[in-house]
């Protein structure tokens, strides 16, 4: 589950311990791991080495349109289940390697690549690749720049987004099937709506929400010691 991570039970909490628990959190946020992945993953063990699995997969996935399959059918769905079946079990790790910080990227990349080859190949429009891809772009940059202020998107956001598998499973089935422009069309629109309003009314609501706590802030600075001890008294009182 991605949520904000919870403040360890101690009153003095070791400044690494706290620094890896939310280092785990930001990372795990930052790979957009939907609905599929949080079920599985705790049943996977110590699962994959994040980096070299992911690269794996990306070789793999460059393989196959460079050997030119990615022609339509079966094969359409194939990086997608290349990418189910070796990212997947990567998240069961903790992230706290050297090197697992390019997990995400590793993982955003390798679904903006299956994206792009899939389409192509099925023929979508590219229009519209593109507008999928910015969607997505926009949720990925919208985590990280909450995160990095200790903002935490809400855990629903990554459900109701589907996640990196299952918006890669959605898109090789439809190639598969032939049905991908209408499929890329509505999941394109329910992403944008989805990502863009609750981004929008969060912002909104953390604004209004600031404006408040500075106001609070200047009516403190503006009230006389007089008013200030009497309202201490009075909460004193009712202590």
């Amino acid at each position: 589950m991605i949520t904000q991570p919870q403040a360890l039970s101690t009153d003095t909490p070791d400044p690494d311990e706290e620094r890896r628990r939310v280092q785990t959190a930001r990372l795990l946020a930052y790979r957009d791991d939907g609905p599929l992945v949080h079920a599985l993953a705790p049943r996977l063990g110590k699962g994959l080495p994040p980096v070299p699995t992911l690269l794996v997969a990306v070789v793999a996935v460059i393989g196959l349109a460079v050997a030119g399959q990615l022609t339509s059918g079966f094969w359409l769905l194939v990086p997608s289940l290349i990418a189910l079946v070796l990212v997947l079990p990567t998240a069961a790790r903790d992230h706290l390697g050297r090197f697992d910080w390019l997990t995400p990227p590793l993982v955003r990349g390798l679904e903006f690549l299956i994206i792009i080859l899939v389409g192509l190949a099925a023929d979508a429009p590219r229009w519209l690749l593109f507008v999928l891809l910015y969607v997505v772009g926009y949720h990925t940059y919208d985590t990280v720049y909450r995160t990095r202020q200790s903002i935490w998107p809400p855990a629903w956001v990554f459900h109701a987004g589907l996640g990196w598998e299952l918006r890669l499973l959605i898109i090789g089935v439809a190639a598969a099937a032939g049905q991908l422009t209408w499929v890329l069309a509505v999941l394109t629109a329910y992403l944008l709506v989805l990502f863009s309003v609750e981004s929008v009314y969060s912002w909104v609501k953390l604004d209004k929400a600031s404006a408040q706590a500075g106001a609070d802030a200047e009516q403190d600075l503006e009230a006389s010691p007089e008013e200030v001890q009497e309202a201490n008294t009075g909460e004193a009182d009712k202590g």
